[in-house]
């Protein structure tokens, strides 16, 4: 299968780096010379245990969509493919005549191993196979503690990840590159079937815009609304009601913006308004891009952790029973009768994303009040959310379990009133997902069955009617949680305090 590599056509591997800017694999394809043949492959036995959920689904199909627009306006277009990736490419090896396939780098312990596979049996054919750095910062082969071994705590990690340069864009986006003499054969995006027959996607459309101009247009506003963007993301990231976060994750996800570019951005943002991009709101915020940085790092180093906790003494943790599966579905539906958690869930079901902040008290609920395992809240989360990152998810899920990196005070147990007082004091956040309680006063919106008799009449609240009683009480879960915690470690959870229990 050996071709001439100079002038034959280079196939462009798409996957999880749905952008044209930024996009080193493009950037290679472009100064290589010759054709430039843009493909995608969905390949979900190639994910393993990990195939796409609904959501991400959703996503894709989009995201699909715009970037087959863009190439066409450059003269070009996506070939869309679908089954074993290494059939599929070496298929458009033979019809192109390509005489190199390149991709950007994923950290996926299964598609590493794919990827390792094929690149070793590419080249064994005379076919030039390169993969390239488009999604992280720094990646995890490349960084180590002074012991040559991965971090596993946060502080450390980004100290010495920000005491390194910041790599910058790479320069890939041209007005047009050179198209092959005839076009493969290739699937229409609407054929693989990636949209739900049932419409429970209706909200997706209105808050979400797939695609690389998507992307861009969601940095462009995060950067410049002084009131809710980067120069108060600092004070404003915790508040749910508000529009405080950037809402880049699952553009981030699906590769559409990179972190160089928005590392830059914000930077560049810093130098030119005047401000210092190393403190306030640019600086917290680039340390939630250090999060992923984190978490990705973390996968590379643990593939276990999707499944299994990174500290192996949470193998015997003692979950609770849930024969019936009662207790997972009332979390799920936003049926728990703690409003804030309700609220979160149903924000999940409707819009397919929830705010980071809520993320923690639904999963510090799951696993500590109703001591569920943790895999369970992944599972869910994989298939609603259109950020639905395996590295984040990993991380996200076992810092709520308290068995993961970066997880002391590892038996901390979030109080689901006292988040919802203290981040949603108002109440909006609650009155807009859970309408059922909107006209309850504050003071008891966020415990509504502490509410008096007649209030609840007034406020038209049944309780055990339309919202649900507490699934359980929050003082004899607590407890019941620190005695499981106690069968760790020796009952290192004598340590915990009542301020432990509303960290």
């Amino acid at each position: 299968m050996s071709v001439s590599p100079a002038s034959s056509p280079v196939l462009l591997w798409f996957r999880k780096d749905l952008r044209l800017a930024d996009n080193a694999a493009l950037a290679a394809a472009i100064a290589r010379g010759g054709p430039v043949v843009p493909v995608f492959v969905l390949d979900e036995a190639g994910e393993g245990r990990w195939p796409l959920g609904g959501a991400s689904k959703w996503w894709l199909h989009h995201s699909l969509l715009a970037l087959d627009a863009e190439l066409r306006r450059r003269g070009s277009r996506l070939i869309v493919a679908r089954g074993d990736s290494a059939v599929e490419l070496r298929r458009l090896i033979r019809a192109t005549g390509a005489g190199a396939v390149y991709w950007n780098r994923r950290y996926e312990p299964a598609v590493r191993e794919r990827d390792a596979a094929l690149k070793t049996a590419l080249a064994a054919e005379g076919i030039e196979a390169k993969s390239f750095n488009s999604a992280l910062l720094f990646e995890p082969h490349t960084i180590q503690n002074k012991q040559g071994r991965p971090f596993q705590v946060f502080t450390p990690y980004w100290r010495h990840c920000t005491s390194l340069p910041f790599p910058a864009p790479v320069q890939s986006e041209r007005a047009s590159f050179s198209a092959p003499a005839s076009w493969p054969e290739g699937l229409a995006p609407a054929s693989l079937g990636l949209l739900p027959r049932i419409p429970w996607d209706a909200g997706f459309s209105a808050m979400w815009t797939p695609g690389e101009a998507g992307a861009q247009a969601r940095l462009k506003r995060f950067l410049g609304d002084a009131r809710d963007g980067v120069h108060a993301y600092d004070e404003m990231r915790n508040l749910p009601d508000r529009d405080g976060t950037s809402g880049l994750s699952p553009h981030l996800h699906w590769g559409e913006i990179g972190p160089r570019q928005i590392a830059a951005a914000v930077r560049a943002l810093g130098a030119s308004a005047g401000l210092d991009p190393a403190s306030n709101g640019a600086r917290v915020y680039l340390s939630e891009i250090g999060w992923r940085e984190f978490a990705y790092h973390l996968l590379f180093h643990f593939p276990a952790t999707p499944e299994r906790p990174l500290r192996a003494d949470f193998e015997r943790f003692p979950w609770a029973e849930d024969a019936d599966g009662a207790k997972l579905r009332a979390w799920r539906k936003g049926l728990t009768g703690y409003p804030i958690v309700d609220a979160g869930m149903r924000q999940l079901w409707a819009t397919g994303w929830m705010h980071n902040r809520v993320r923690m008290i639904v999963g510090s609920f799951l696993v500590k009040h109703l001591r569920l395992p943790w895999q369970r809240g992944a599972e869910w989360f994989w298939d609603t959310l259109v950020d639905a990152d395996l590295a984040s998810n990993t991380l996200g899920w076992q810092w709520s379990a308290g068995c993961g990196a970066d997880a002391a005070p590892y038996f901390r147990i979030f109080a689901p009133v006292t988040q919802g007082e203290k981040f949603d004091g108002a109440g909006r956040y609650v009155r807009r997902w859970v309408p059922e309680l909107a006209k309850l006063p504050d003071k008891f919106l966020h415990a509504p069955w502490t509410a008096p008799a007649n209030v609840l009449d007034y406020a038209g609240v049944r309780l055990g009617d339309n919202y649900p009683r507490p699934v359980v009480d929050h003082a004899t879960a607590r407890a019941e949680a620190l005695a499981a915690f106690k069968t760790l470690r020796g009952g290192a959870a004598d340590e915990v305090s009542t301020n432990g229990d509303e960290a």
